[in-house]
C-alpha cells in the first residue's frame, strides 16, 4: 500500500490535493455539496491505489540475443517477448532495458492498451566499438492504471550476456615452415627438429579391433596392447602475446594494446583455419585457453575459445616476460606479438628461439602511439632498434607495426623469402619498407 501511494503520478497527487481542499472548504463554508465533491475526488485515487496494490500483474519477459557473439563494430539484434498472463489491464506500459553505455542508449518503448492475455514482441539493435563481455538487463517496466493516477515500476531478474570479440582481419595465404605431427591419441610420431618418442602401441580399450592387438608388446607389458593407426599430419603453432601494461602506450580502442589484440585474433583465426593446432601463450608463460594438442583441427569453431579469451583479456602489471621453457612447448612455429622489451626480456626471447622450428615476430612500435614531444621517445626508439636486432640475430623474421598498419600487410612481409625479406633489414628500414607497402609500393 505504501509503495502504491508513493507511485502516485502528478495527476494522482492533484486529485488528492483537490479532494482535501474541497473537504477543508466544506468545513469552513459549511457547504455539503463541496463535501460530496471532495469525497468523490479523494476516493478515486484511493480506490485506484487499493486496486493496484492488490492486483497481480503476471507479466513475463523472455530476451534473446541473435547472435550472442559479434565482432567489434558489428550490430546484433535483441528481442524482448512480453506476455501478460494476468487479467489486470493497463493503459500504458513503459519498457526500458538496461544496457551498458558502450552499447548505446537505453532502449525505451511505450506500449498502449495492455489487456488480459496480451502478448507482444519488441526488438532493438546494439553495437559496440569496444571488445568485451557485456550484460544486458534487467528489464524495467512502468505500469499505469487506466486513469493515469498510478505508475508502478517492476524489474525482471533475467540477464543475458553479449560477447564482443576483436576484429578479425583476413590475411593472405603463404608458406610457413614448421613442425608436422600426427593428430589424436594414436599419432605415431612427430617429424621435425623437435621430435617426440616413437611410440606405436597403446593400451587396449573397449571397442578396439582385436586384429590390432600387438602380441609381443602385450607379452612384455603384461596387458593387451594395440597398434596405433596412422593419422594425417598436422602442424602446430604457438601464438605469444605481450599483454604487459608497461610494454604498450596509448589508451582506449586506439592504444597499441588493442592493436595487438586485433593482430592476435587475426593471426590465430588464420592459422586455425589453415589446419594449425593453435596454442595461445601470454607473457606469464601460461596458456589461458588450453593446450595446443586439445584443439586446432582447422575448423572455424576451434577459434571460439581463442576469441572469447581475447574479448576479455586485460593488460597485466607484470614487469618481465616469462616465456615457455620446456622443449615441447617451444616446438613448432612460433608467432610472437610483443611491445617494448627490456634487456631481461630479450634473454627470454633467446631461449625461446632455441627450440622452435620457425619464429615470426611482430614488434609493436609504440613510438607511433606516443604523444607529440614525449620525453621518452629517444629512449624507446633505441630500445626498439635493440629489440629488432636481437630478434634478427636469433633467427626471427621481424616486422614493425605502426598505428596505421594493417595486419594483412605485416603478415605478407613476414611470409616473404629470407633473401628479400625484412629479416636482414635494420629497424629504420623496416619502418620505411612497411610504409611503402602500406602505400601500395614495392
Amino acid at each position: 500500500m505504501r509503495d502504491s501511494l508513493s507511485a502516485l503520478t502528478t495527476r494522482g497527487r492533484a486529485f488528492v490535493a483537490a479532494g482535501l481542499t474541497c473537504l477543508f472548504c466544506s468545513m469552513v463554508l459549511g457547504q455539503k455539496d463541496l463535501l460530496r465533491i471532495g469525497i468523490l475526488v479523494l476516493l478515486l485515487p484511493m480506490v485506484t491505489v487499493l486496486m493496484i496494490s492488490r492486483a497481480r500483474y503476471r507479466l513475463s519477459c523472455f530476451r534473446t540475443i541473435n547472435p550472442s557473439r559479434i565482432p567489434v563494430g558489428k550490430p546484433t539484434r535483441v528481442t524482448l517477448s512480453l506476455d501478460n498472463r494476468g487479467r489486470m489491464p493497463s493503459n500504458l506500459v513503459l519498457v526500458e532495458d538496461q544496457v551498458p553505455y558502450v552499447l548505446g542508449t537505453r532502449p525505451r518503448f511505450v506500449l498502449d492498451e495492455v489487456g488480459p492475455r496480451w502478448r507482444r514482441e519488441i526488438s532493438y539493435t546494439v553495437r559496440s566499438d569496444v571488445r568485451g563481455r557485456f550484460t544486458i538487463g534487467p528489464l524495467r517496466i512502468r505500469i499505469s492504471d487506466p486513469f493515469g493516477l498510478i505508475e508502478l515500476t517492476r524489474a525482471f531478474q533475467a540477464r543475458n550476456t553479449l560477447t564482443v570479440t576483436p576484429e578479425v582481419q583476413p590475411l593472405p595465404d603463404g608458406q610457413l615452415s614448421g613442425e608436422w605431427s600426427g593428430t589424436g591419441d594414436n599419432r605415431p610420431r612427430a617429424f621435425a627438429a623437435a621430435g617426440a618418442e616413437d611410440v606405436t602401441v597403446r593400451e587396449y580399450r573397449d571397442g578396439d579391433d582385436l586384429r590390432r592387438v600387438h602380441w609381443p608388446s602385450s607379452a612384455r607389458m603384461g596387458e593387451l596392447m594395440v597398434r596405433r593407426e596412422e593419422q594425417p599430419f598436422q602442424s602446430r603453432a604457438t601464438l605469444i602475446i605481450d599483454t604487459r601494461e608497461n610494454a604498450h602506450r596509448g589508451s582506449g580502442p586506439a592504444s597499441s594494446f588493442e592493436w595487438m589484440i586485433t593482430a592476435a585474433a587475426s593471426i590465430g583465426v588464420h592459422l586455425a583455419r589453415n589446419g594449425y593446432a593453435l596454442r595461445l601463450v601470454s607473457e606469464s608463460g601460461d596458456d589461458p585457453v588450453g593446450q595446443w594438442h586439445d584443439r586446432g583441427s582447422g575448423s572455424v569453431g576451434d577459434t571460439e575459445d581463442l576469441l572469447d579469451h581475447l574479448a576479455v583479456i586485460e593488460a597485466s602489471d607484470r614487469e618481465s616476460l616469462e616465456l615457455p621453457r620446456n622443449r615441447e612447448d617451444r616446438s613448432g612455429v612460433i608467432v610472437a606479438i610483443v611491445g617494448l622489451l627490456q634487456q631481461r626480456d630479450l634473454a627470454a626471447v633467446r631461449r625461446l628461439a632455441q627450440g622452435s622450428v620457425a619464429g615470426y615476430a611482430i614488434v609493436v612500435d609504440i613510438t607511433g602511439w606516443l604523444r607529440p614531444g614525449s620525453p621518452e621517445r629517444a629512449d624507446i626508439e633505441e630500445r626498439m632498434e635493440r629489440t629488432v636486432g636481437e630478434l634478427r640475430a636469433n633467427g626471427w623474421r621481424v616486422t614493425l607495426a605502426e598505428p596505421q598498419d594493417r595486419v594483412a600487410t605485416l603478415w605478407a612481409q613476414l611470409l616473404r623469402p629470407l633473401r628479400g625479406g625484412l629479416i636482414n633489414l635494420p629497424a629504420d628500414q623496416v619502418r620505411a619498407q612497411g610504409a611503402r607497402v602500406a602505400r601500395g609500393g614495392s
